[in-house]
């Protein structure tokens, strides 16, 4: 990827909740430079809640803050002003305020992508709960950004540079899931998630392995029928449509055993199916990834970590990757 001054990937980057790790990961990440060399970096939020988590770690990052984009400088963290009150910062804590920011900072990146300012977006961790309004009436990133960019039919992936999972559904109820998998459904998810491995991750020929629903998928019939008249006959069209798809597979066995290696992604029925054994493995270096949207948008695998927030304590190895992983797919996607 050309990494000049004027063809570096301007990345909006939201700063989530003020009371979680986002704002001390997105400090952390900064720090050594590197980033840097890769794109410039636009945070939408607040100078006063970086400064604030700055002092935490006596970090000594510069910031410069920006009334547009076109006063974004290179080699520095530029900073959008997203709310003029001086909020209360509470490390640790789930707030009201906490979430009104959240919800500014995400609007505004939004808003950047779409005004075609910045080419990427990277969102720091939220509360699903205190985020929760009249404009957020959804359950997460995922399905607020799907309906911002008209995003028909994507899939939530989540990604290492080893390991690539893929959901059908996504935050509902588990005693809603059995009713909301068809056939239908299964296929498209696999679409997607083929063609995103093939033009997001250059995977020419990739192969899909499908879980089951029930343990032992199903044990021919005996613990379950999801398996023998849903999930079988969506992976016998999906290959008529030329993809590689295999299954359906027990869960527990394919991610214990080396079968795992054979395959470029896996696609779970339900979320902790598949984000347990994913985080298990790849927690410090996963990234959350929207695929089947028409923009680029990742974010670190984890949550606002509310028990180590303002402490100094937490990674930024997910956000960094998060970073890296977008500005690639941004390249992937615009043949640099």
């Amino acid at each position: 990827m050309n990494t000049s001054n004027s063809e570096k990937v301007k990345t909006a980057i939201t700063i989530g909740d003020i009371n979680g790790i986002g704002p001390e990961v997105i400090i952390k990440s900064f720090e050594d430079g590197k980033l840097f060399e890769l794109c410039m970096p636009i945070v939408y939020g607040s100078s006063r809640v970086l400064d604030f988590y700055k002092g935490i770690g006596n970090s000594k990052l510069e910031f410069k803050v920006i009334s547009n984009l076109n006063e974004a400088q290179v080699n520095l963290l530029n900073i959008v002003q997203c709310w003029g009150e001086q909020v209360e910062i509470k490390p640790g804590q789930a707030t009201e305020i906490g979430g009104k920011c959240a919800l500014l900072s995400l609007d505004a990146g939004i808003q950047a992508i779409q005004d075609k300012e910045a080419d990427i977006l990277v969102t720091s961790p939220v509360n699903k709960h205190n985020i929760q309004s009249e404009q957020f009436s959804v359950s997460g990133h995922t399905e607020y950004l799907k309906r911002k960019f008209n995003g028909e039919n994507i899939i939530m992936l989540m990604c290492s540079d080893k390991l690539k999972v893929g959901v059908v559904t996504g935050h509902i109820p588990l005693s809603k899931v059995s009713e909301s998998i068809n056939s239908k459904l299964i296929v498209r998810k696999l679409s997607v998630f083929s063609a995103s491995l093939q033009n997001d991750f250059g995977i020419s020929n990739p192969k899909i392995a499908v879980l089951g629903l029930n343990p032992h998928a199903g044990d021919s019939g005996l613990l379950g029928s999801e398996e023998e008249e849903v999930i079988a006959p969506a992976i016998a069209l999906a290959n008529e449509k030329g993809i590689k798809a295999s299954g359906p597979f027990s869960a527990d066995g394919l991610f214990g055993s080396n079968a795992l290696k054979q395959y470029d992604g896996i696609l779970a029925m339900y979320h902790d199916q598949g984000l347990v054994p994913f985080k298990t493995i790849a927690f410090d270096s996963g990234v959350n990834f929207t695929a089947g949207l028409s923009v680029v948008r990742t974010s670190p695998d984890h949550g606002v970590a509310y028990d180590i927030a303002g402490q100094h304590l937490a990674s930024e190895e997910s956000f960094t990757h998060a970073l890296r992983m977008a500005c690639s797919i941004y390249a992937a996607r615009n043949g640099s």
